[in-house]
């Protein structure tokens, strides 16, 4: 059974990234958002243990300012009217100490769906700072059509440009809230 202290851990933004990569024509195109917040709520019995994230999809941050702007018009994100994506856990599976699924739901333009993230729990100690924290990576891929961002364009052969499938990857710190 894994061991981790029972309590509420914020996100750190400075150690943290919510990372994703999807394919466009012939190679694939990764990109983070930089503005979020979030927290663990961990128990003694670490299956009834939770998780929330908000993300200001806003935020988003391919490295090139012309996709980012595009990403956040209507055709895609419409942060005018959806400004944020969430994420609110619905279970826990403890696979070994360091292995879990985290089930819950996505929200994304007022389209909600459930997700399972693969967490690896990556540890639990003191930080130079006098606090404590944890580490840990999330893994997971969703449709994107799935949550209303279907835009594309056709491409010769009958491909279109951009992929059907966001591989999602979260790495990052939390802190024992004193």
């Amino acid at each position: 059974m894994a061991q981790i202290t029972a309590g509420t851990w914020n996100f750190d933004p400075t150690h943290t990234e919510i990372g994703f990569t999807v394919r466009h024509i012939m190679s694939k195109v990764r990109g983070k958002f930089e503005k979020f917040e979030g927290s663990i709520t961990t128990k003694p019995e670490i299956t009834e243990s939770t998780t929330t994230a908000t993300i200001d999809l806003a935020s988003v941050n391919t490295g090139t300012p012309d996709r980012d702007a595009h990403l956040r018009s209507s055709d895609f994100f419409s942060v005018e009217s959806n400004p944020t994506m969430t994420f609110t856990s619905t279970g826990v599976v403890e696979k070994s100490d360091t292995e879990f699924v985290v089930t819950g739901d996505l929200t994304i333009k007022d389209v909600t769906r459930p997700v399972e993230l693969a967490v690896e729990f990556l540890g639990e100690g003191k930080d130079p700072w006098g606090g404590t924290r944890v580490g840990v990576e999330a893994t997971t891929s969703i449709s994107r059509k799935e949550f209303g961002i279907d835009f594309n364009i056709p491409l010769e052969g009958d491909k279109l440009m951009i992929g059907d499938k966001i591989s999602i990857v979260i790495t990052g710190e939390a802190v024992l809230a004193q």
